[in-house]
């Protein structure tokens, strides 16, 4: 698609990987608004951007209706949603109190499936749209003390494939993004430490993978991209991917930071029903 004059709409924009998304999309051309619960912070990221700021909080659903009214009040059109917002407790099980697990799930499931909802809505009255999940790679695999994170990651995934095989039709795109460890504030705020390292994803390594997943051709689309720094990891076997060097894509140059990139590229008017999921990530 092209984003020159395409409508966005960014959750969680006013900071990290989001505020970087709708960096990109400005600068693209694109009309963008951006949602946040902090207002002052909110109000000055759209200035300096150039966003429409919305605050919302994308777990209380009349937040989220009012959300697109204003959208289709301000701009009069939809093409993209990224699912962006989202939040982290980190606590052993044995700790892990009914409170802030589900604190996080409201947030990073039921915000993402409202946001979705409103906006397939709208998607499907128009035969198109793009949604964008932005899930991280703690959906391919557990982890101690990620009780609510990893498991809220892992359901988005889940409602990501099952939105996908449901709009396909409509010709309605579903896209997952799994950033593995990114230098935002989300570490600070989950009260967790994270070391500065040149080889650590930063928040415009992730806007420059969604823009060039964006920006393909309709004919076909990359369902789900893992996106990894370049030391550290090891990858999953997976038999339903490929992982490449980041030499061997394009969009997969992000300042040397990218070790391994795992998609899958589907055509345009691919059946649900003959699309078997394989395991393995």
């Amino acid at each position: 698609m092209n984003l020159k004059n395409a409508v966005a709409l960014i959750t969680g924009g006013s900071s990290g990987i989001g505020r970087a998304i709708a960096q990109a999309f400005v600068t693209s051309g694109s009309r963008v608004a951006i949602t946040g619960r902090d207002e002052r912070r909110l109000a000055e990221t759209a200035r300096e951007l150039g966003a429409h700021p919305i605050r919302a909080n994308v777990a209380v659903e009349a937040d989220v209706e009012r959300t697109y009214r204003e959208v289709l009040q301000q701009f009069g059109d939809l093409d993209i949603l990224v699912n962006n917002a989202g939040i982290g407790v980190f606590k052993s099980l044995v700790d892990f109190d009914r409170e802030n697990f589900e604190a996080v799930f409201a947030t990073n499931v039921t915000g993402a499936m409202l946001m979705a909802r409103e906006a397939a809505k709208y998607f499907v009255k128009r035969q198109r749209g793009n949604i964008v999940n932005i899930a991280s790679t703690a959906a391919l695999r557990g982890a101690p003390n990620g009780t609510a994170y990893y498991a809220s990651k892992f359901a988005l995934r889940g409602m990501t494939e099952c939105w996908r095989a449901e709009l396909r039709k409509y010709n309605i795109r579903v896209f997952l993004v799994n950033p593995s460890e990114v230098v935002t504030n989300f570490y600070p705020t989950a009260g967790l430490p994270q070391k500065e390292n040149a080889t650590k994803l930063r928040a415009e390594d992730i806007a420059f993978i969604v823009k060039a997943m964006l920006e393909m051709d309709d004919r076909g689309f990359t369902p789900e991209l893992s996106i990894l720094n370049a030391s550290g990891y090891v990858a999953p076997a997976a038999s339903h991917v490929f992982q490449a060097g980041a030499g061997m894509f394009p969009f997969l140059k992000c300042a040397g930071r990218l070790e391994y990139g795992f998609a899958r590229i589907l055509m345009k008017g691919w059946s649900p029903a003959s699309y078997q999921y394989s395991g393995g990530l």
